[in-house]
């Protein structure tokens, strides 16, 4: 048994606090790798290189050659995002006006055709402006096989193309800057650059975010389902007539002509679903707020049909309209896809990748998580194996921890995406705890251990088992758990079985797979969401892509295990543990709700 550390390695959170009046703008400070704010006398903080520089001449990074390159172009690209968030100001300016009058120009051509509808002469109106072509497709006996609302379809291609000659066409957004997709080893340095890139970001450009996959996956099936939600009510309304085309004055053969016109645009503008959620995805463009978009995705992986099909018609959408891509994932863009999955349109999405991003090799074999650990004084977060004194030293710290922050320890509910909500059953000021089967051993996904990430800035998890094929499910959810309280920033005191290195044991029995640790929970009524972008791909009678191989097999497999003991590792480190103060959501919201006279948590607490 590992000797355990006091409850100082806690403290050093900064859970004790003390007032202190600050009038200096909180720099924003992404994991534990980014330098202390600097004083307000500085003449100007270093690039991102000069900050990679700094950082390994204070012995917080060991110099990588290949890191110190992918800091080289990411400070290239930074340099570039300036002028072209100026370009995009501009473009999106453009844009709104001229949607703007494409709009009156629409309306005011199907208030013309009503017209011709109200004195029965819309055939000469349409006509005059069809070409001989359409017309004769049009009036001519209509075959059999010929689908109901052809006539429709080149009534809407023909206003499309007034419109085009009218307004003119969409104004074209300014040539973006290549992005970076950055591909490695565990441990690598992949998302610790990415990551500091996003923090320099801010001032730069107003819109940017950061994913990592689960988060992304479940935002794209959010928004699938409210775009699907919004369109039922919207077909709702229309059948009955919406209020402005009851108030015309025509005949309501007209109007129900009319209802049906503007019904019309709707499907055919919803029949591909995918650049409606990319447009929602990143920011809505409102007013003032126009500019570049930035976004930064940690692990791009392609699981299973669905991620196939979303992601390349989400990032395809993105990345032709101007947003810049900071990408990282263990494999290259053309190795995503070993088991073969919808290959034209994975090999789409590459193609897309390729175009837009610069795509960088981090080379090395090195996992610098366990290099820093081993450099770091031992602070026990990790509790092994499952013996009563080694329980009890859990036990006491989990006592202290909710002693100190003085709060009562009592159930709670946390709310969960689609309207679901988890119960907590412990809880105390920000802090959790839970046992292993209650997060991993039922059906939960990643939206249920984001929404734990989100709430608690410290969780304990108890009695962890050594994890091999016999329970796949359990391990697969951990692994994804894992995943969320380290992309979050939380602290993590777990009791376990066995050491890190001997958690995850042999994948000789099969693959590991747990399509519940990606779970995308809908509502019932929106459960059709993902089975039509999987009818993009090959879907069996179950509504499940026939064409999942595995989530992880082999390689991948492997992969997953050590980036979630390189993880474990890590999140015990003085320096990840000085982060959760700085880059946790709790400690961000109680930042902001104090403003400039706001509480800062005190920075360090001595062994």
């Amino acid at each position: 048994m590992r000797s355990v550390s006091s409850i100082s390695s806690f403290l050093s959170l900064g859970l004790v606090r003390r007032r202190i009046i600050s009038n200096k703008s909180q720099i924003s400070v992404l994991r534990f790798y980014s330098d202390d704010p600097f004083p307000l006398s500085s003449p100007k903080p270093p690039g991102l290189l000069g900050r990679y520089k700094n950082l390994v001449d204070q012995g917080k990074l060991q110099h990588d050659p290949y890191q110190e390159r992918v800091a080289f172009e990411l400070e290239k690209l930074l340099g570039r995002l300036e002028q072209y968030e100026k370009d995009m100001e501009e473009y999106h300016v453009n844009l709104a006006n001229w949607e703007k009058k494409r709009e009156n120009e629409r309306l005011k051509l199907l208030m013309e055709e009503a017209e011709q509808q109200q004195k029965g002469d819309i055939r000469t109106s349409v006509n005059k402006h069809r070409n001989k072509l359409l017309e004769r497709w049009m009036f001519r006996k209509k075959p059999e096989n010929v689908e109901p609302g052809v006539g429709r379809w080149v009534s809407y291609l023909n206003r499309e193309r007034k419109l085009d000659s009218l307004v003119g066409s969409r104004p074209t957004a300014p040539p973006a800057p290549k992005g970076l997709y950055i591909y490695g080893n565990v441990g690598s340095g992949k998302t610790m650059l990415m990551d500091m890139f996003y923090g320099a970001t801010e001032g730069i450009v107003k819109h940017r975010k950061r994913f990592h996959f689960h988060e992304a996956m479940l935002n794209i099936n959010e928004h699938m389902h409210k775009i699907w939600k919004n369109q039922v009510e919207e077909q709702s309304l229309q059948s009955s007539l919406s209020s402005w085309i009851m108030n015309l004055p025509f005949d309501m053969k007209v109007k129900e002509w009319l209802a049906a016109e503007e019904r019309y645009k709707q499907e055919v503008q919803m029949k591909n679903i995918l650049p409606a959620v990319a447009d929602k995805f990143l920011v809505d463009q409102q007013g003032d707020q126009n500019g570049a978009s930035i976004l930064c995705f940690d692990e791009i992986q392609t699981v299973d049909v669905f991620a196939i099909v979303a992601l390349s018609g989400i990032l395809s959408r993105l990345l032709t309209t101007g947003t810049v891509l900071v990408a990282t994932s263990n494999r290259a863009p053309k190795d995503l896809n070993q088991d073969g999955m919808q290959r034209e349109i994975f090999l789409k999405l590459v193609s897309k990748l390729e175009k837009h991003c610069e795509i960088v090799l981090i080379g090395s074999e090195i996992d610098y998580r366990r290099f820093i650990a081993q450099r770091s004084k031992d602070q026990v977060h990790y509790f092994w194996p499952l013996e009563n004194s080694v329980v009890k030293e859990f036990e006491k710290i989990w006592s202290q921890v909710t002693e100190q922050l003085g709060g009562e320890i009592t159930s709670a509910t946390v709310p969960v995406m689609f309207g679901r909500k988890l119960e907590v059953p412990k809880s105390c000021n920000g802090v959790a705890k839970f046992t292993f089967e209650y997060l991993c051993g039922q059906p939960r996904g990643a939206a249920d251990y984001i929404a734990v990430a989100k709430s608690y800035h410290t969780v304990f998890i108890s009695d962890i088992p050594t994890m091999s094929m016999r329970i796949r499910d359990k391990a697969r959810r951990f692994i994804t758990l894992i995943d969320e309280l380290y992309n979050h920033h939380c602290c993590l005191f777990c009791s376990a079985a066995s050491s890190i290195d001997d958690l995850f044991q042999g994948t000789e029995e099969g693959t590991l797979f747990d399509l519940e640790s990606f779970q995308f929970e809908t509502e019932t009524e929106g459960g059709k969401l993902r089975r039509d972008v999987l009818a993009e791909g090959t879907v069996g009678s179950g509504g499940a892509p026939t064409g999942i191989i595995s989530m992880l097999s082999g390689q991948e497999e492997m992969f997953a295990f050590r980036r979630a003991g390189s993880r474990l590792i890590e999140m015990q480190t003085p320096l990840y543990l000085e982060g959760v103060r700085m880059l946790h959501p709790y400690f961000q919201r109680q930042s902001k709700g104090f403003g400039n006279n706001r509480t800062i948590l005190q920075s360090q607490v001595s062994p």
